[in-house]
């Protein structure tokens, strides 16, 4: 069983780590690039619209997906008495989660246009809803490598029948934005159908069912975890519905936020990835007693590295980054790389929330989590407010930096408090040296007279070179997790 759960990570992590970043950074960055360069503005729009599903998404799951996979994971004969029962509370809360976002979306004052594709927009997401459903069933079952191979069904489609308009010519390579949210329909329909199949075969069984009491005790439970999604949701994802909602400019601005905000992605998606890890350590480790520390450590220094690298590399070659993958106009590149820089130190802060925020998470600290999520929401959008009409797509990237810095800041004050972690004189000189070091190397070969891709190269490994000599990490670090995860399985 435990060569089976190391096995499959192995394999998720993989499919997700190939694929999805390929999909961020090759097919949505290409979309965004021609259709910015056809129809200025529109993917702006689209990125503020998809932005307000994210936010809004906590009503598709109110933690109905974290509540199914602990259930059925302990209670495997209950799959086919819950699945109807569940998937039918998933329809409901589908059809409120569109009225909430047509009321929404009316009360910005989107366009009848606009209003229309955030409706599609919101059916999208309700597959990706189901699609999860169906997946947490999977994983709860242990069909790993179903569910792993529906994790990236998806991404895979996308790239498929995008990767044909783009580069196959088909439509004479004239991609629109309409054509590119219709195409995401057709993946995630056709992955919900396959992932669909799968499950039923277990099941056998298939209705839908209105059971009230039921769905009441799935959402009081769920809750907690529900309004800390909700409420991180607000501060990751509001900053592009109020740049394209407040500024005078807010398409454009939406999209020259965009540009880096893919790459920022691309990278959040190996700290998602590490939480997802981590979650399951934790949990087990604070139910059995043992002591967290030296795994929170080895944890920290391994995110902290990687985090800081690719924060730092940001901060310096932004301008050289976003010029290699879009070919911009001067004052456009100039407005993105502005606020790429500030989206790139706020990825350092993001990174080390996956740490202590999961830790605490695990821990059960949801009323400290989302007292801290609360304030959190209401430093970045009182700071969009004020940024946004003055600085645009580099105030919304300004604000996420200070609201992700303060809610890791806190993170960590409550973990203190609760588990009493000091470092010690050598850990934070170690700590010194290494962020020194991570400034000074980009620093220096950013001055120098030589092609960008050989100095961001040069950067990138000397940097974790740095990483090694102060014995922050070694090699023998990936390994202890691995096997940390392996022995609590």
């Amino acid at each position: 069983m435990k060569r089976k759960f190391v096995s499959n990570l192995i394999l998720v992590l993989f499919l997700n780590l190939l694929i999805k970043p390929f999909y961020i950074l090759g097919i949505d960055a290409e979309v965004l690039k021609i259709t910015e360069l056809n129809q200025p503005g529109s993917y702006g729009s689209y990125f503020s619209l998809l932005s307000l599903t994210f936010v809004l998404n906590i009503f598709l799951d109110l933690g109905v997906n974290n509540f199914n996979t602990r259930n059925i994971a302990q209670n495997t004969q209950l799959l086919t008495k819950h699945f109807s029962s569940i998937f039918s509370l998933r329809l409901i809360l589908g059809l409120l989660y569109l009225i909430i976002l047509l009321v929404v979306g009316f009360c910005l004052g989107y366009s009848n246009y606009q209003i229309k594709w955030l409706l599609v927009l919101g059916f999208n997401q309700i597959l990706v809803a189901i699609i999860l459903f169906f997946r947490s069933n999977l994983s709860a079952l242990l069909h790993f490598k179903k569910d792993s191979i529906i994790s990236v069904t998806d991404r895979l489609l996308l790239i498929v029948f995008c990767g044909l308009i783009l580069w196959g010519g088909i439509f004479e390579n004239n991609i629109t934005i309409e054509l590119f949210i219709l195409i995401q329909t057709v993946a995630y329909s056709f992955t919900a159908l396959l992932a669909f199949i799968l499950v039923y075969r277990k099941t056998k069984v298939f209705k839908l069912i209105w059971d009230l009491p039921f769905f009441l005790i799935i959402i009081k439970k769920s809750f907690p975890f529900a309004l800390l999604i909700f409420l991180m949701s607000i501060y990751y994802y509001s900053d592009a519905v109020m740049l394209e909602r407040i500024h005078p400019r807010g398409n454009i601005e939406a999209a020259s936020y965009a540009y880096g905000y893919r790459f920022f992605m691309a990278f959040n998606m190996i700290g998602f990835l590490f939480a997802s890890l981590l979650l399951p350590i934790f949990s087990k480790m604070l139910k059995d007693n043992q002591n967290i520390k030296p795994l929170t450590w080895l944890s920290f220094r391994l995110i902290f590295c990687f985090s800081v690298i690719v924060g730092t590399s940001i901060w310096f070659f932004s301008t050289d980054i976003l010029e290699w993958r879009y070919f911009l106009d001067k004052n456009t590149l100039k407005d993105s790389s502005n606020s790429f820089k500030w989206l790139g130190l706020s990825f350092i802060a993001v990174s080390c929330t996956y740490i202590f925020g999961t830790l605490l998470t695990a821990k059960g600290e949801m009323k400290s989590l989302n007292i801290l999520a609360i304030i959190g929401v209401g430093i970045n959008v009182v700071l969009n407010l004020i940024l946004i009409p003055i600085k645009g797509a580099e105030g919304a990237a300004f604000a996420s930096v200070v609201t992700q810095f303060f809610t890791v800041i806190f993170q960590v004050l409550i973990f203190n408090k609760i588990f009493s972690l000091k470092l010690t004189l050598k850990h934070t000189i170690q700590l010194i040296l290494f962020s020194f070091g991570c400034i000074i190397v980009p620093l220096y070969l950013n001055e120098l007279e030589m092609n960008w891709m050989y100095s961001f190269s040069i950067g990138i490994v000397t940097m974790s070179f740095f990483a090694l000599i102060t014995q922050l990490i070694n090699i023998k670090d990936g390994f202890k997790l691995l096997q940390e995860y392996k022995s609590k399985l």
